[in-house]
């Protein structure tokens, strides 16, 4: 029986029919783009370590891809989670217990003579930052069941990434709509972001909290482990991070007489915590992907609020790759264009050599 289509109904038809599904599998898997995200992010880390198992040693896939799983999970995923709801739990008690923090800013008021807010917008701006802190990080405040079906399908994605290496990254060339040249500036984007926003970035935010810690237990700062805890977490955005963590104990030093402790926090977190962001920055420029810090500041902005703490990647990965397509277009204008200036001076010449002959 013949069809009442055309083949060009038929197409669009076709495009509509897969859009529409399309809008349904992510509407109905939006609440685990995370999970995804976080393999992705995963399998960019530990590829290199995949390929010189699997093809350099020749170790089976399936193994080296669970052993993989299974180091992410106690050296990153299970530390991190740690850190995570130690944050939100002192968080959330301080929000619950704000006579501590109008105490501090009494002393602040009393010492400076001036006053910095009411009491009441010190506890409406208290508790709404403990409820952002739980939206933000991951908990189990939100369902013990949800936590473990994202982490499950995080590793499953993993796995089948790494396990199906090949016939991944062929559906990527075949599907994606970018030429080759494209597509490798793209993954190498990727990879560059991934290196700069999780290893190297993770890796100089791990000593600065550290030091951030250490520093504030010395000079006597009570809860100094986590503030360090803290630290680390802020110092992922970049000019501001620690200083809004050994800043304020300084200052709150130096409002409880404390003058010598004040000083030294003061000095050590601006020669020495401050600089060895700069120093390591710098060692890891070129070995982790050198990324401009407008674009991580900006990217951290963007992607915050929308993917939570895989914001601190997804949103400068968008970032650059934005920059990175509106970089091809232009060259592709500018190839275009060039051809059409090429083929009239072609028919320019032709003409002007047909009318030569006559």
């Amino acid at each position: 029986m013949a069809t009442i289509y055309t083949p060009q109904q038929q197409r669009v038809l076709l495009i509509t029919s897969i859009l529409i599904i399309a809008g349904f599998i992510i509407v109905g898997l939006s609440g685990y783009a995370s999970a995804f995200l976080g393999a992705g992010i995963l399998y960019v880390v530990f590829r290199p370590w995949f390929t010189a198992l699997t093809i350099k040693r020749n170790w089976n896939k399936t193994l080296v891809a669970a052993l993989l799983i299974l180091f992410s999970l106690v050296v990153i995923i299970l530390p991190f989670l740690t850190l995570s709801l130690m944050l939100v739990g002192r968080i959330q008690y301080y929000s619950q217990h704000t006579d501590e923090i109008l105490n501090l800013v009494k002393k602040a008021e009393d010492m400076t003579g001036y006053q910095i807010t009411s009491q009441q917008n010190i506890r409406t701006i208290t508790q709404q930052a403990g409820g952002y802190a739980s939206r933000l990080l991951p908990s189990l405040a939100g369902g013990t069941l949800d936590f473990i079906v994202i982490l499950g399908l995080m590793f499953f994605t993993m796995y089948y990434m790494f396990v199906q290496q090949e016939d991944f990254q062929k559906g990527l060339q075949k599907y994606l709509p970018f030429k080759r040249d494209t597509q490798r500036q793209l993954g190498e984007s990727l990879k560059n972001n991934v290196n700069a926003n999780v290893l190297g970035q993770a890796l100089v935010s791990f000593v600065q909290g550290l030091l951030t810690g250490i520093t504030l237990w010395i000079f006597n700062v009570p809860d100094a482990p986590f503030w360090g805890v803290v630290g680390f977490f802020l110092a992922f955005i970049p000019l501001l991070g620690t200083p809004l963590v050994w800043g304020p104990a300084g200052l709150i030093k130096l409002s409880q007489g404390d003058t010598g402790d004040a000083i030294g926090i003061l000095l050590v977190g601006a020669i020495v915590i401050v600089n060895i962001d700069n120093l390591l920055r710098i060692m890891l420029a070129k070995r982790m992907g050198d990324i401009h810090p407008l674009i991580t500041l900006t990217g951290i902005v963007l992607g915050v609020p929308i993917f939570g703490i895989l914001g601190l990647v997804i949103g400068p990965l968008l970032l650059s790759y934005f920059i990175v397509l509106i970089q091809v277009f232009e060259r592709e204008n500018k190839k275009q264009r060039e051809e059409v200036a090429q083929d009239e001076q072609r028919v320019e010449a032709a003409a002007e050599k047909q009318t030569i002959r006559r």
